[in-house]
């Protein structure tokens, strides 16, 4: 459950000290949401627009997050493949084949990946460390832009741009230097 009846609670906790608001940001507060959750489940579609191709590439398939820092997607269309990331490492499950990468050896997949897992974990040092970040809109509906501070990062990703609501990530864009970019929109799972 995404424990959303616990939002107005950590909200008001939040804007509570002593009987007097301290100031804090929407950003700390969607973060505060964000950190709260320990586990989650969304359907996602993702589009990818390749230069190369006249119409993007099109899967579905579903994402689960444990925190602190597993996350897995299990793409069902158009062809079964599982990814778990776990710690620096990630696996990736494909035709009956299994490969393990230690991503501490590739680099420049670390904004991709950071830019979820630090999102949903609710860690905005994380975010702060990697990225220049930009936040807009309110706790109701907000959108994080990402941009890598390394400038080599920056020559394979231009920026990250995460929309959500609460404690909820809605959309994820990832605009790539070469002018390609995914495009992932993420809803509840439908009831059985």
């Amino acid at each position: 459950m995404m424990r959303r009846a616990l939002g107005p609670l950590v909200l008001a906790w939040l804007c509570a000290a002593g009987g007097a608001a301290p100031v804090t940001s929407d950003l700390d507060a969607v973060m505060g949401l964000l950190a709260m959750r320990q586990h989650g489940r969304v359907e996602f579609i993702e589009q990818q627009f390749l230069a190369i191709l006249d119409r993007p590439v099109e899967s579905s398939g579903e994402l689960r997050y444990d925190a602190p820092d597993r996350l897995e997607k299990r793409t069902l269309l158009p062809k079964s493949e599982r990814m778990v990331l776990a710690g620096g490492e990630l696996t990736v499950e494909r035709g009956g084949r299994r490969h393990m990468l230690d991503l501490h050896r590739y680099p420049q997949i670390q904004p991709f990946i950071e830019s979820i897992r630090a999102t949903l974990a609710g860690d905005r040092s994380a975010l702060e460390r990697i990225f220049h970040v930009e936040f807009t809109g309110s706790v109701e509906r907000w959108s994080l832009t990402l941009v890598p501070l390394d400038h080599q990062l920056t020559r394979t990703v231009k920026q990250v741009q995460i929309d959500g609501s609460r404690d909820q990530l809605l959309r994820v864009e990832i605009r790539q230097a070469d002018g390609d970019r995914s495009l992932m929109t993420l809803r509840a799972p439908a009831a059985p």
